[in-house]
């Protein structure tokens, strides 16, 4: 019986099948991580590329929010400080990397109430 097991233990076959399944067994692993970079490692480097852009092209005058979310206005700019006037005569310096966002001026994020009226009125006029 001891003759047996020895046998079913030899087999030259098992031994050209490692080659093939280890490869196969990797295989897996690989495409998690091309699916991983695709959809989390690549996004992330474009945001930070589109972040540093920002933060290179800001300039006196714009309005952003930084990262503790306060809103102001840039009316200084240095190498890597930046001061914000956050209210009437009231202005803090901020590293530049503690930018998050630039803000938008709100005449193009959002039409004016009075045009808002206007397109209503003329909406009503039409469906009548």
């Amino acid at each position: 019986m001891v003759d047996l097991a020895y046998a079913m233990g030899t087999s030259g076959g098992a031994a050209g099948q490692g080659g093939v399944g280890g490869l196969g067994g990797m295989l897996p692993f690989i495409l998690i991580f091309v699916v991983f970079y695709f959809l989390l490692i690549r996004p992330q480097q474009k945001r930070q590329k589109e972040h540093r852009e920002m933060l290179g092209a800001l300039k006196k005058g714009d309005r952003v929010i930084t990262g503790g979310g306060i809103y102001g206005r840039i009316t200084g700019v240095d190498e890597n400080v930046l001061t914000v006037e956050i209210a009437d005569k009231v202005r803090v310096k901020v590293n530049r990397a503690n930018v998050s966002t630039l803000v938008k001026p709100a005449a193009q994020s959002q039409p004016k109430k009075d045009e808002k009226k206007k397109d209503e009125k003329k909406d009503s006029n039409d469906s009548k």
